[in-house]
């Protein structure tokens, strides 16, 4: 997957979605609940994200505002898919500045989708809060949960990893402990290991293989090498 392949769908879904019945009715209420906002004109969630865009027509505190108070109704799931729409072009910035998680996923694409995840769980977390700079904020928290996570990752892989300089001679290698597992109630995370740090598998292809969730398969992986490897 590229790097434009997760936002490739993700605005074909928004194309479809912003013109919905319940897209719709979701922005006219939320047009209703916030009149203080210059949202008159505006008439369905598409107008909205294309105001929101610098060259959209709002003002630069208007466009604070308006992301502001869809932060503040960020629990409605609708409003919630507006929002982390329009923060799109902010996660691509961001992933740009970590460089792709480069040294810890192989595709782009891998970790926009791990960008995307993580800002729709800090959207849902944030909801209901009221913050004058509410965009940069989201886009800063993001930065250092993808930043910790790369760290994290790295240190999880270096932690696992084989001494290629003495393999006959370390009882004890990765290979060896995870074969320990190959026939018991883990063996299916012990192959994903494998193949993870060994044969060098992506996350999302592990995960592809066995139709799981790559976020929850990576949180099953951590804690079965925490307490049965390391």
């Amino acid at each position: 997957m590229t790097n434009t392949d997760i936002l490739r769908q993700l605005r074909h879904e928004w194309r479809y979605y912003a013109h919905t019945p319940r897209a719709r009715v979701a922005f006219m209420a939320f047009r209703e609940r916030h009149q203080e906002l210059p949202l008159s004109q505006i008439t369905s969630g598409a107008e909205l994200i294309a105001a929101l865009e610098p060259r959209g027509g709002l003002r630069v505190i208007e466009r604070a505002n308006v992301v502001s108070a869809l932060l503040h109704d960020a629990a409605d799931r609708d409003i919630h898919r507006m929002l982390l729409q329009t923060l799109l072009p902010g996660v691509v910035s961001v992933c740009r500045s970590l460089h792709f998680g480069r040294g810890v996923v192989t595709e782009p694409g891998e970790f926009m989708t791990e960008a995307v995840t993580t800002l729709s769980e800090l959207l849902t977390e944030w909801a209901g809060q009221r913050r004058g700079y509410a965009a940069p904020d989201i886009l800063s928290a993001l930065r250092g949960r993808l930043r910790r996570w790369i760290i994290k990752e790295k240190a999880l892989r270096d932690s696992v990893a084989i001494d290629s300089q003495h393999p006959a001679e370390e009882a004890d290698t990765l290979e060896s402990r995870l074969a320990a597992f190959a026939h018991g109630e883990h063996a299916d995370l012990a192959r994903a290991v494998y193949d993870r740090v060994i044969a060098g598998l992506s996350l999302s292809d592990i995960a592809a293989q066995r139709g799981a969730d790559p976020r929850r398969l990576r949180r099953e992986l951590e804690e079965f090498v925490t307490q049965h490897i390391l």
